[in-house]
């Protein structure tokens, strides 16, 4: 008996020692800083409009989807008027009508492949209805917005071997095909315009910058179906630092053997680009970046001039382990001053052409189409 009782007492000790250890009492969380844990539920039907509003509670990934759909909310919602005046401000700073006519200046930046795929009639859209005011990209970025207008890129696959689309002339981009045809037609649309701005240059003097050579070739592809075309028509700037790596590098290539002299001076664009964050006055900047890479720094490094971005959404698969700019997180840009650090940021992990067409939705179309609701 006595042997029983003390190998029971043992067993409750051991019992008491597990729990201790494996019960730990957890403390109280507070549900505005720790939201519980809820999806979507379709028995209320299919409203992509709840599904997107449910995302920030959803977990992982779809939360930062949803704490990005709340950060360009922040940004396209800002006004001055939400900041109290400064003692120092002038009287126009202090007039209400004035301080809510002070917006946020958006920057998007994206990478050539989203024009590729179906993401370029989004950007599209944003640049149309003047939703943003400055976009950086890629050659490619430039390129293919404008051959989309003279012949189309086709869905593949990822597997397609690369021996036999080279002998098909085919060139695959991911799952995207494009038909080595289409650059032909570019080059045989891009040609005569070359001649004409290195005429221009000549006669008139005409400076060309890479971003005046994007206006021009926004405005003589003259299709509404280019991205290139509604910047060119809304003075929304576009700014491309490395315009000759891609087909249109190719194109300038090609025109300077045949017909050479033309410039491009690539320093007026560097002025310009800084200059937008610089001379922004009064207004907050926010930057939403698809992708890595040269748009990522570029905007991010034109916003250090003014000691960092209020607002950043980084939307990329890359990681930040080898020290890639592309995968770096938005902590590392505030170490540089091109993010403030009491800026409002978020890093989606997904591929730009899932995460983008939701974000849009939720954010800048919605707002679209409830501002249009309250017209009709």
């Amino acid at each position: 008996m006595e042997g029983g009782a003390a190998g029971g007492q043992r067993d409750r000790e051991t019992l008491d020692a597990v729990r201790s250890v494996v019960f730990k009492p957890s403390v109280s969380l507070e549900e505005k800083r720790f939201p519980r844990v809820q999806g979507y539920d379709f028995n209320r039907g299919c409203d992509l409009i709840g599904l997107l509003d449910s995302m920030s509670t959803t977990g992982f990934q779809a939360s930062n989807l949803g704490d990005a759909i709340d950060v360009i909310n922040q940004m396209i919602d800002w006004r001055l008027s939400h900041d109290a005046p400064t003692e120092d401000c002038s009287e126009e700073e202090r007039n209400l009508a004035y301080r809510q006519s002070v917006t946020c200046k958006i920057f998007l930046g994206f990478t050539s492949n989203l024009v590729s795929s179906g993401i370029r009639e989004i950007i599209r859209f944003l640049v149309q209805h003047r939703m943003v005011e400055v976009l950086v990209t890629t050659a490619g970025g430039i390129e293919e917005d404008l051959i989309k207008c003279l012949a189309p890129t086709y869905k593949g696959d990822f597997s397609l071997p690369g021996s036999y689309l080279r002998s098909k002339g085919l060139n695959r981009i991911g799952n995207l095909l494009v038909p080595n045809d289409n650059y032909c037609k570019f080059e045989d649309w891009i040609m005569p315009i070359l001649d004409q701005m290195l005429l221009e240059q000549t006669t008139e003097n005409v400076v060309w910058t890479p971003s005046k050579v994007i206006a021009r070739l926004g405005k003589e592809i003259n299709d509404e179906s280019s991205y290139l075309y509604w910047a060119y028509k809304n003075n929304v700037s576009v700014y491309c630092p490395a315009l000759t790596d891609g087909s249109l590098g190719d194109m300038l290539y090609c025109h300077s053997v045949r017909n050479p002299g033309l410039l491009i001076d690539i320093v007026q664009d560097i002025r310009a680009m800084n200059g937008e964050a610089i001379h922004v006055g009064l207004r907050k900047t926010g930057v939403i970046i698809l992708g890595g890479g040269l748009p990522k720094h570029h905007i991010c490094n034109a916003n250090m001039f003014r000691n960092g971005a209020d607002y950043a959404v980084y939307v990329n698969t890359a990681q930040e382990f080898d020290g890639s700019d592309s995968g770096a997180q938005p902590d590392e840009a505030i170490s540089w001053g091109k993010i403030k650090g009491s800026a409002k940021t978020i890093k989606v992990h997904c591929d730009a052409t899932i995460a983008f067409p939701l974000l849009v939705a939720a954010t800048f179309a919605r707002k679209f189409q409830e501002r249009n609701n309250k017209l009709a």
